[in-house]
């Protein structure tokens, strides 16, 4: 299948310069906004819940991760509150968490400096964002009522980091891994739909030993920061992209929806605002409990490659840490 459309991509990825304040609360448009503890690790760790003025009658809710390598970003920088805005105006309540920021932490850094210690410290940084949006699920499942939200009809999106996160946390769930287990018992998100997001997998057969919820996996071909295909060393684990994820899908007979964008490299991580019709007809499809397969290629002029979306993720840690 061949998919041409037209949207507008506009950079959302500068982070806001300060936090906001537990159980502060503000009016956006369509939308309120309100903070909430929902873990202790070694700090706090916070999520923020938009609440829009028309919701859906379903009480269908998105979990949105924030991206940034496992090193920068936040809750509610201005991409995550632009997410909030586009799909509280669709009648979804939209949480976005926090999670640990692995390559923040020096010591851990140097604890895996060597090149072949590499894949380890790639699988901390994604275990422990795993753990943390497994715990904001569980706060989410005990407060639904006053969230005024159907947990079973929660969906998990996430963008770069955020995405792989939520990938993760899926395949996990879908294993019993370690990593999912501060999830409530039972309970397996609507729908994932990750934008520049991947598996990360110590061997070298991915798969899922139960079903992993529906998914739709959006990735641009030429992405040399979450690869499209896979990245790591041979013997070592690596981080699978959405082609091979796909490919392990198909081969189990799991159906998902791929898009994959020809031309683009890590554009995509950042397109969810522009995509919401898409977004929307592949959750509400699911919502309704229709279950299909799409493997299409999607062309858009309007996918303009930038300095970051260009990198390769050697670069990019390399210009952060400048």
């Amino acid at each position: 299948m061949y998919i041409k459309l037209k949207t507008t991509i506009k950079p959302y990825f500068k982070a806001s310069a300060c936090a906001l304040l537990l159980s502060l609360s503000v009016t956006l448009s369509a939308q309120t906004m309100s903070t909430h503890a929902f873990v202790q690790r070694d700090s706090t760790l916070y999520l923020d819940v938009y609440r829009p003025q028309n919701p859906r009658a379903d009480k269908a809710a998105v979990m949105a991760v924030f991206g940034g390598g496992f090193v920068v970003g936040n809750r509610d920088d201005a991409y995550q509150r632009k997410v909030a805005e586009v799909l509280t105006q669709r009648g979804f309540t939209v949480i976005s968490p926090d999670y640990r920021l692995g390559l923040k932490d020096t010591a851990t850094v140097k604890k895996h400096s060597s090149l072949f210690k590499i894949d380890d410290l790639f699988q901390y940084c994604i275990d422990i964002a795993t753990e943390d949006c497994a715990a904001a699920v569980r706060w989410v499942c005990a407060h639904a009522a006053e969230l005024d939200i159907d947990t079973s009809r929660l969906v998990l999106t996430g963008s770069s980091a955020g995405a792989i996160a939520v990938l993760q946390l899926d395949y996990c769930r879908a294993n019993t891994l370690p990593a999912a287990k501060e999830l409530p018992s039972g309970w397996k998100p609507a729908a994932v739909v990750p934008y520049s997001g991947g598996i990360m997998c110590h061997k070298r057969d991915l798969k899922y030993k139960t079903p992993p919820a529906p998914t739709m996996l959006m990735h641009g071909v030429k992405d040399k920061i979450v690869h499209y295909k896979h990245f790591g060393l041979p013997f070592c684990a690596k981080l699978y992209g959405a082609k091979t994820v796909s490919k392990r899908m198909k081969k189990q007979g799991i159906p998902h929806w791929i898009i994959r964008f020809e031309g683009v490299g890590h554009e995509v991580a950042a397109w969810l605002p522009n995509s919401a019709d898409l977004f929307c007809a592949f959750v509400d499809q699911v919502l309704a409990g229709r279950i299909s397969s799409l493997d299409a290629t999607m062309t858009d002029s309007e996918l303009k490659p930038t300095k970051w979306t260009t990198m390769t993720m050697l670069q990019m840690y390399k210009e952060v840490d400048n």
